[in-house]
């Protein structure tokens, strides 16, 4: 085959893979904010479970302390205020009562060994996602009253809040992985 039609043959191609390509996204369903929503949260929980479930249990009350780590959340205390978070979040959306250990962001008392961090954080994420499938075209941007009617926000908000804040921990968690010799998975 000669160079020349090498080259016409391979537009020919990339113009059927395009024309191709925007009939496909032309007739794709759009996706519902909660798919949206549920697909960034699988996402989150993927890697803040990763990482909770990298830490040896013997390192869970890791805390930094050498340079400005003083006063700092160890890593079970990390793990369970994202997680707090979550289920603050989901609290308010659904409409459910809010616990002290929600409002104050550092989850129960109760919650003390690996297993029972991982488990918290698993149900969090749980009631993260029962709360993002209520979220639909009509109520994702309506404001709604929260912190006892004094701020008003949205869901998506709300959703886009407890993401970003899980992520900036993880963040902080994967240091706390490192400093102890473990890699963050994936």
């Amino acid at each position: 085959m000669k160079p020349r039609q090498l080259i016409h043959g391979l537009l020919l191609l990339s113009g059927i893979l395009v024309a191709a390509s925007a009939q496909s996204a032309q007739t794709a369903k759009p996706r519902t904010p909660s798919q949206v929503l549920l697909g960034s949260i699988a996402s989150v929980e993927r890697e803040l479970t990763g990482v909770a479930t990298e830490m040896p249990e013997d390192k869970y009350q890791f805390a930094p302390t050498a340079g400005a780590f003083r006063g700092v959340r160890n890593f079970a205390e990390q793990v369970k205020h994202a997680a707090a978070v979550h289920h603050l979040v989901a609290a308010t959306i659904l409409g459910e009562p809010v616990t002290s250990d929600m409002a104050d962001e550092r989850g129960p008392d109760s919650v003390k060994t690996k297993a029972d961090v991982l488990k918290y954080l698993s149900d969090s994420f749980a009631q993260l996602k029962k709360a993002a499938s209520t979220i639909d075209e009509k109520n994702a941007f309506a404001a709604m009253k929260i912190d006892a009617g004094s701020v008003s926000d949205t869901r998506m908000g709300l959703m886009l809040v407890a993401l970003t804040h899980a992520s900036n921990h993880y963040g902080q968690i994967v240091e706390y992985l490192r400093m102890n010799g473990h890699v963050p998975p994936g």
